[in-house]
């Protein structure tokens, strides 16, 4: 297990959510201070704010992305239609890995609105969901596409 997916896991385990876990660990990789990603990143826990939707580790890994390779230009169709290809194809490793980018579909859940209230973390709570796994997928996934491709950054 690589570095950088062990630190995504434990800032979980400590508390922060899943799109927190995964850009916090690589503040550092993205020239941002640990509060301000961390701030950043809050919006996008548990499927963008516990509406289970889009994975908050996908939305980090995609933030990772998008400091590390992302356009500025909005004229420049070339860099974005660039940017939107490493995005699919990071949507697609984590999806092959884990089936899906929908939170409700990855935790099994209901299409039923929840709560915007988080769950207390406990024991219980880290025993009946595989979000740190999810987290540390994502976060290797990205950590992996870097080493790759360290020549294409902005």
């Amino acid at each position: 297990m690589n570095c950088i997916r062990e630190r995504a896991m434990e800032l979980f385990k400590q508390g922060y959510n899943c799109s927190q876990s995964v850009f916090g660990a690589f503040c550092d990789e993205c020239d941002m201070d640990f509060e301000t990603a961390l701030k950043l990143s809050s919006s996008f826990g548990g499927g963008m704010g516990r509406l289970r939707e889009v994975c908050g580790a996908v939305s980090g890994m995609f933030m990772v992305a998008g400091m590390k390779y992302g356009y500025t230009d909005p004229m420049d169709y070339a860099s974005k239609a660039e940017h939107y290809k490493r995005i699919q194809e990071l949507a697609e490793q984590f999806k092959e890995k884990n089936g899906s980018i929908v939170c409700r579909e990855l935790l099994g859940l209901s299409t039923q609105k929840e709560s915007y209230i988080p769950e207390e973390r406990t024991a219980e709570y880290y025993k009946k969901r595989p979000c740190a796994e999810i987290i540390g997928d994502a976060a290797e996934i990205i950590y992996e596409f870097i080493k790759l491709n360290k020549t294409n950054e902005v």
